[in-house]
């Protein structure tokens, strides 16, 4: 499963990327807690590419998603910033500066592409199934032997 959305560059195409990919990993039977993680993550490259980036020269923004297996790889595509994205350690009282260092913990690796004007943030986090392999199979393995 694949889905790539082009979204206007405005603060609002966070609600839409967020709803989007959550419905597409339940319809995928993704367990619900990967799909709580994998929508955070957009949410905060989303976020960023907002924040610190400029669109792409369409005035979009590119929030893209792959399921494989037992992994699934958000991306978020904009037109670039002046800057690297890189996970910060912001002090204690800081506003802001947190996303990329909860993206770092909560996704198995993260990076940046480049491709001329464009530059990509991608994640790869776990995303096992809601039945079979992950909590529920657990739990409903636990419930037969019970």
């Amino acid at each position: 499963m694949s889905s790539v959305v082009l979204l206007p560059y405005a603060p609002s195409s966070v609600a839409v990327a967020r709803q989007r990919l959550s419905t597409d990993l339940h319809d995928c039977g993704v367990f619900a807690a990967a799909i709580d993680d994998a929508v955070l993550v957009v949410s905060e490259l989303l976020s960023n590419a907002l924040r610190h980036a400029h669109p792409l020269p369409s005035g979009m923004v590119k929030v893209a998603w792959l399921r494989n297996d037992d992994h699934i790889e958000v991306a978020v595509s904009d037109g670039g910033a002046a800057t690297e994205p890189r996970a910060g350690r912001p002090t204690l009282s800081s506003l802001g500066g947190r996303g990329l260092g909860i993206v770092e913990y909560v996704a198995e690796s993260w990076g940046v592409r480049h491709d001329g004007d464009t530059t990509t943030v991608w994640a790869i986090l776990p995303a096992p199934n809601g039945t079979g392999n992950g909590m529920n199979g657990q739990v409903a393995a636990l419930r037969e032997a019970g």
